[in-house]
């Protein structure tokens, strides 16, 4: 019994022979949005929605012929047995602790501190070597996972907070990096520097105290740009007023990302498929070297592990590569300050794996991440369920074409955590709903998202011929929002403590901000003459009328008190603060 037109989509996905025979006939149809997002959807509805096939009978023929000759058995790609450390890979001739080790005597706090060790090449390393580090301060001792990075080098690297007198010592299955021990000196922070980022309450703080505001924005496969258009996103990201940036690790093949890139995780092996068993370092020092440069600007690299939008098969590797790939990126990633981790992109989409997995490979990255960086998982339907110990906040997807950044007060009550709503549609043009909103309704989002106590994340998808948009690759934003988030981002620094909390508010008004210090209401696409309040009474309050979309505050010439009306420019998207005088 073959496969027939009533086929689901992962079941074609899931057999290589189906595949292959689906993409001859027609090229790219399976990294359509519809067969990525409707893993369920009949083989036959993705065909017919393929116009390029339907004047051609002999073709489509030729194709319902050859998917029913098949076996009909689809089942996830072949895994090859996986490699486990090697118990005896240096024989007892070997000295302990002989590996040359290089490290400077000295380093900062919040900054990275790297130890070399120059040792075996033989066999695989990466699988048959494990190595660690005991780093200890005072009563202060971290143990920190080591990872080989080619060409007999392997590192390990501390994030250290504290200033003082650090001491370190290796271990590891091979002889020649265990029992290697060594000392340096941490330094006070340099000025700037403000550590890894921390949750403090529904909201954020840097290691050192320093307020963060994730008002985010997405480049997904900027990694996998050539070098000028990488260096253009980075000097964009100087200009524009985001503080945390979405990027995937593995390449993506989707709409608008079509092209290969120049380096890839992992090598090729003789037979031409990619050896799970061992990473290319080249790609991973560029992938750390991305993230400095957004650290240099003062951006958090939201960090995708996984994504479904994939044509190299990097989506499903099998239980074993998974768990490889994230100790091996996590050991590599963890001591840069400026990372926070999202399990995957649309979660849901990554059909070949379960809920167990995901529980399973998020507990390895808390293993194996010393620093406690923040820790998520992002859908496409349904939630994922954020009150998991491991989850630090919930990153969102909009749920509803029209409304989603309004839930978020309610989601800081269903989860006791706080929101990131990462995707509420972007700003452009495309055909997609997802991709076609304006300036002015992703800066309301925004807006909406922040006077109900959470963050809104921000996109764009403006059509060009070249395929270069920024939702997808980066390169230069030319939408109306930036500049009027980075407004937004102002009034929330002059916030007490620079944050909103959700307020009791009226029915048709959200209002924020902290109770009788400082009031913040946003009326949205309501445009009324005048505002009827009623005051805490004792209290005089200063008035600010602020337009979100035209960027300028309006201080009244009168404070007002208990029971007043407060005057209104009757124009969409106007906010008003009260501070107490």
């Amino acid at each position: 019994m073959g496969y027939s037109k009533d086929s689901p989509v992962k079941d074609i996905l899931g057999d290589p022979q189906a595949r292959r025979l689906v993409e001859q006939a027609l090229p790219g149809v399976l990294n359509s949005p519809m067969a990525t997002q409707l893993t369920g959807f009949p083989v036959g509805a993705l065909v017919a929605h393929s116009p390029a096939i339907q004047d051609d009978e002999q073709a489509l023929s030729a194709l319902w012929e050859g998917l029913a000759a098949l076996d009909g058995s689809p089942a996830l790609r072949a895994h090859r047995p996986f490699p486990q450390p090697a118990q005896h890979y240096e024989d007892a001739s070997v000295p302990l602790g002989s590996a040359t080790v290089s490290h400077t005597g000295s380093g900062r706090a919040r900054e990275p501190y790297e130890v070399q060790l120059d040792g075996p090449t033989h066999g695989n390393p990466f699988v048959d070597v494990e190595v660690s580090t005991t780093f200890t301060c005072g009563e202060r001792e971290v143990v920190v996972g080591g990872f080989y990075d080619g060409r007999g080098r392997y590192l390990v690297r501390l994030l250290p907070e504290t200033a003082g007198a650090w001491s370190f010592r290796t271990s590891s299955t091979a002889r020649s990096l265990d029992g290697i021990v060594g000392t340096f000196t941490v330094e006070g922070a340099a000025e700037g520097q403000h550590g890894p980022v921390h949750v403090d309450g529904f909201h954020f703080r840097h290691d050192d105290g320093t307020r963060h505001t994730p008002l985010g924005t997405t480049a997904y496969a900027w990694i996998h740009q050539g070098a000028d258009v990488r260096e253009a996103t980075l000097r964009t990201l100087e200009r524009a007023p985001f503080t945390k940036l979405r990027m995937c690790v593995f390449p993506k093949s989707y709409l608008y990302n079509s092209n290969e890139p120049e380096l890839y995780p992992y090598p090729r092996g003789e037979d031409g498929q990619w050896d799970f068993t061992r990473f290319e370092p080249a790609f991973f020092a560029h992938l750390e070297e991305s993230i400095r440069q957004l650290g240099q600007r003062g951006i958090e690299a939201d960090v995708i592990l996984f994504h479904a939008y994939d044509r190299w098969g990097f989506s499903d590797m099998g239980a074993a590569a998974d768990d490889h790939y994230v100790r091996y990126l996590v050991r590599r990633l963890a001591a840069l300050p400026n990372v926070w981790w999202s399990m995957a992109n649309e979660y849901d989409l990554l059909w070949a794996k379960t809920e167990d997995d995901w529980e399973r490979m998020a507990a390895l990255v808390v293993k194996e991440d010393p620093v406690g960086h923040l820790l998520s998982i992002h859908n496409c339907g349904p939630f994922y369920d954020y009150t998991r110990k491991w989850i630090t906040h919930s990153s969102v997807q909009r749920i509803d074409v029209y409304r989603t950044a309004e839930n978020v007060d309610e989601w800081r009550r269903q989860w006791g955590k706080p929101v990131v709503v990462d995707e509420c549609a972007y700003e452009g043009d495309l055909d997609q709903g997802w991709g076609n909103i304006s300036g002015q309704e992703m800066v309301r989002r925004f807006w909406e998202g922040a006077v109900r106590g959470g963050y809104v994340g921000h996109g764009e998808t403006y059509y060009r011929d070249d395929e270069q948009i920024w939702w997808a690759k980066g390169g230069q934003l030319t939408g109306e929002s930036p500049e009027r988030i980075a407004f937004l981002r102002r009034i929330l620094e002059q916030a007490p403590d620079g944050v909103l909390d959700p307020l009791p508010s009226d029915w048709d008004v959200p209002w924020a901000g902290v109770a009788q210090q400082q009031y913040l209401l946003y009326f949205g696409f309501g445009r009324p003459r005048f505002r009827s309040l009623v005051l805490p009474p004792g209290n005089a309050y200063y008035v600010d009328v602020i337009d979100t979309w035209n960027m300028t505050v309006q201080r009244l010439p009168e404070t007002v008190q208990g029971a007043c009306r407060v005057p209104l420019p009757g124009r969409e998207f106007i906010a008003l603060r009260l501070t107490r005088a």
